[in-house]
Formats: C-alpha cells, sequence, structure tokens
C-alpha cells in the first residue's frame, strides 16, 4: 500500500488515511477502493502534503466516484512545533460513499 497509514475506525464505517506525497492517481485508487467497502473516508495532510490530499479528492468525487461520493467536511488547523515556534498546517478531508 503507498499510503503512509490506513486507520479503520471499529464499528463506525470510516478509514482514516494519512496522505503523504505519493503519486496522486496511485493514492486515489486506493482510496477508492477504501471507500468501496466503508461509507466514510477521512483524507489527513499536513504541510507540504496538503495540495496531494485535495487533489485525491477531486480525483475521487469528481472523476472516479462522481455522482456516488461527495466532501462531506472540510477542517483546516495548524499544528505549533513544542517550544520552536514554527507552524504546521493540517487539513482533514471527509469523502461520503452516496
Amino acid at each position: 500500500m503507498l499510503m503512509e497509514e490506513v486507520n479503520e475506525l471499529k464499528g463506525q464505517g470510516q478509514t482514516i488515511i494519512n496522505i503523504g506525497n505519493e503519486p496522486v492517481m496511485l493514492t486515489a485508487v486506493e482510496v477508492v477502493s477504501q471507500l468501496i467497502s466503508k461509507n466514510q473516508v477521512i483524507l489527513k495532510a499536513r504541510g507540504n502534503s496538503i495540495p496531494n490530499a485535495v487533489s485525491v479528492a477531486n480525483i475521487i468525487t469528481e472523476k472516479m466516484m462522481k455522482d456516488n461520493s461527495k466532501v462531506e467536511k472540510i477542517n483546516l488547523d495548524t499544528v505549533a512545533e513544542a517550544g520552536i515556534g514554527n507552524m504546521t498546517s493540517t487539513v482533514e478531508i471527509i469523502i461520503n460513499k452516496n
């Protein structure tokens, strides 16, 4: 599996996928395979991986599973490194299967 990490939340019909810098189309195919068996997939990314997560979400909802999926919610946040003061943006994109 190319994705950095896949966590399945037991009994909730959703999967959390951490998006890295893998090829976007390969990641989208793997996310679709997860979405077929689950009702919801949560894409998480931070820093420079955020554009990849947005691209994966767009490919899934606009091309691969058009009219069968939608972006439910997008959560944006910033995480501060302890004691250093550096801040890193994070995104969480929730995709539901219709």
